[in-house]
């Protein structure tokens, strides 16, 4: 321990070493705060903790596996395995499912991921004709979603409405509470409230604080309103709270997350601690110049500044091109002439501020025969045959789970047409029971033939006999699978689909992937449970590809600003830096110029090395051409210093200075040479 303290600076050993009462800890891009957090609870163990007295809590599934896996190298796998490591969402689940009777759903639950909570506003809208293009879907979704993370209810949203559009969404909101409740299950935020709702009751909430005596939080600053009081309410009896954060990197606001959380710790725990993490280890010192003039222009934030440990370093470039299309090909001419003096390609980063801007990108990339990775693409588990083998799963451990029973219904096709499906819909509804129970007893529905039927209760019969085969389900997962595959006929559907053989074998390999994943569950977990296996996919499910595949794959990383978070990579273009594309055009409507600030921040300090930040003077939308103007923030991280050089450059060149820009090109070439 001793060792390990000493390896840290002052303010790093201060945070590690407050053991006791609420610490915020302020930790700037870069500073180390993964292994402070670490290295914290390696400390608490050798002053004494008992493993599973210790909570750290964090938003992603990745930053949890990583930080579990190096606190196994500092305490061993035993000690480490005693801990309780893992996101919001799975902490809450794992709660929920402790505490499945209180919540009236003995018989268990299963949880709803995006897709399907997609397909059941699609229901509720059409229950209530309306038409999609009056309310899309998807932002009918995000609506309630941020409107469940501010604490409200379809109730107080109906009675709160400022016109239509509020009240339909309430309308809609309590279809789609309706039917999760009546089929089990839960979407992610309702994780969240139902946890709450168990933190209430005092006997739950005191047992919780008692069997979790230290708790930690990183990424604090990304904390919405359920998940700050999940935080208060289980440190509400020891205040042995630790936070991890950096307000200027607050980037979540739109799905809730609520930056007066951090800003406003010292008020919640008058008593604390704050320990300001400033030498960035990352970062250049321009790099770290240039995200401190940025950032210092907003006015909700900690005081502080980072210095960079990383010596001066390369100047940082602000290059205007004509279009994106010029943007494009120039940002691929240079990535592909520094990959020939020597660099690799998984050393290079594309970020931007909206998905679309990755076109040109990809497209030219393509044509230079670069390999990239587009981070936050399609994922794994949006494939079709991947859904449909979890959604026969997901039937399994809840019969009642009636989005993934009229998924599998017609997969392959068994002849129920959609007249039938709606109306045996329609008097599950009414009765107040689930699709599949409906199903059960279609014979006696009005207008239903069980002629039509009679494939449904065969599959309904089929799924109960697996369950009688299985009654431990969790013995042989991938055993389980590929018998549901057989007695399904999965294979035959897969074939029937795709005619060419080579798209049918990799369809099929997706398959044989979720075999994998089933077995490597199997191996892992002392007592695998189908439900465990579920809740694992699931929750890991939004988080899609990531850099990691530019690294495996030695691939150009494409990707948002919001999905660069947390990463690094030796040299990054920061592209389309205009005004109304960052900052975004609705942020001065939503008075979020700050936090699209504090967005361009997050991507200036993910280059370790070389930072080059381009913008457009035109920019095609639809038929048109339209003008652009630089971003303010571009204009902020100049500020009266020469630490960034302008360089107009390409066709669009106004200035004179394309000889200059030239000439400085030539010097790097013979310095890399």
């Amino acid at each position: 321990m001793k060792a390990l303290l000493r390896q840290l600076n002052p303010e790093q050993r201060d945070a590690v070493q407050t053991t006791q009462g609420p610490l915020l800890v302020l930790a700037g891009a870069g500073t180390g705060k993964t292994r402070v957090i670490t290295v914290r609870i390696a400390y608490l163990l050798q002053q004494g903790a008992d493993p599973k007295e210790i909570l750290a809590m964090t938003f992603t599934n990745k930053a949890a596996a990583e930080m579990q896996e190096r606190i196994a190298k500092l305490v061993g796998k035993k000690k480490a395995g005693g801990l309780t490591v893992g996101t919001f969402h799975s902490f809450c689940l794992k709660f929920m499912r402790e505490h499945k009777a209180e919540l009236g759903w003995e018989r268990g639950f299963t949880i709803c991921d995006a897709q399907d909570q997609l397909t059941l506003i699609k229901g509720a809208l059409r229950e209530l004709h309306i038409p999609e293009a009056r309310l899309k879907p998807r932002d009918v979704l995000g609506r309630i979603s941020l409107a469940k993370n501010k604490g409200l209810t379809p109730e107080t949203l109906l009675d709160a409405a400022m016109g239509d559009d509020d009240e339909l969404v309430g309308k809609a909101w309590t279809r789609y509470q309706e039917q999760l409740q009546r089929t089990r299950r839960a979407d992610f935020d309702d994780l969240l409230l139902k946890s709450m709702g168990l933190l209430r009751q005092k006997p739950i909430r005191s047992a919780m604080a008692q069997r979790f005596r230290y708790l930690l939080v990183d990424e604090y600053q990304d904390t919405n309103g359920p998940q700050f009081d999940i935080v208060n309410a289980l440190a509400s009896e020891h205040r042995n709270l630790c936070v991890v954060g950096d307000d200027d990197q607050s980037i979540y606001g739109w799905r809730g997350a609520d930056i007066r959380k951090i800003l406003g710790f010292d008020k919640t725990y008058p008593e604390a601690k704050v320990v300001r993490l400033e030498t960035n280890y990352r970062s250049t010192e321009q790099v770290i110049a240039c995200a401190n003039r940025l950032i210092v222009n907003n006015t909700a934030r900690h005081d502080k500044a980072l210095r960079s440990a990383a010596g001066p370093g390369e100047p940082v470039l602000a290059v205007q091109m004509r279009n994106e299309t010029t943007e494009a090909e120039e940002t691929v001419r240079e990535i592909k002439e520094l990959v020939r003096l020597g660099h690799h390609y998984d050393d290079f980063a594309i970020l931007f501020r909206t998905a679309l801007q990755a076109r040109p990108f990809e497209v030219e990339l393509r044509l230079q025969q670069i390999p990239y990775v587009l981070v936050g693409g399609m994922s794994f588990f949006d494939r079709k045959e991947v859904r449909d083998v979890l959604a026969y799963l997901r039937v399994l451990a809840n019969p009642d789970d009636e989005t993934s029973f009229l998924r599998i219904l017609n997969a392959p096709p068994r002849g129920i047409g959609k007249t039938t499906q709606d109306r045996i819909i329609r008097y599950a509804t009414e009765q107040g029971i689930s699709a599949c129970e409906a199903f059960g007893v279609a014979d006696e529905i009005d207008g239903v033939s069980p002629k039509r039927v009679a494939p449904a209760q065969r599959l309904l019969d089929n799924l109960h006999l697996l369950r009688q085969e299985y009654p431990d389900k969790a013995k042989s997962l991938p055993e389980l699978i590929e018998r549901v595959l057989e007695v399904v006929g999965y294979r035959e559907e897969v074939e029937r689909l795709y005619s060419d053989p080579k798209e049918r074998d990799k369809r099929w390999e997706g398959v044989q992937e979720v075999i994998q994943f089933a077995t490597n569950y199997n191996d892992e977990k002392k007592r695998p449970t189908l439900n465990g296996f579920l809740d694992r996919l699931t929750l890991s499910a939004n988080e899609g590809p990531s850099a990691d595949d530019a690294k495996r794959r030695q691939a150009v990383t494409l990707m948002t600003l919001h999905a660069s978070k947390g990463l690094e990579f030796p040299r990054v273009f920061l592209v389309g830096l205009e005004e109304n594309l960052l900052p975004h055009s609705r942020s001065a409507v939503e008075d979020t110029i700050e936090e699209e600030r504090r967005l361009a921040y997050v991507g200036i300090t993910r280059a370790q090395k070389v930072l080059k930040m381009s913008w457009c003077s035109e920019r095609a939308r639809g038929s048109q051409t339209i003008k652009r103007h630089p971003s303010r923030f571009l204009l902020e991280v100049q500020g009266k210093t020469p630490d960034a050089d302008w360089i107009p450059a390409g066709p669009d060149d106004v200035t004179g200075n394309k000889a200059k820009a030239k000439r400085k090109g030539r010097r790097k070439a013979r310095s890399r040479r």
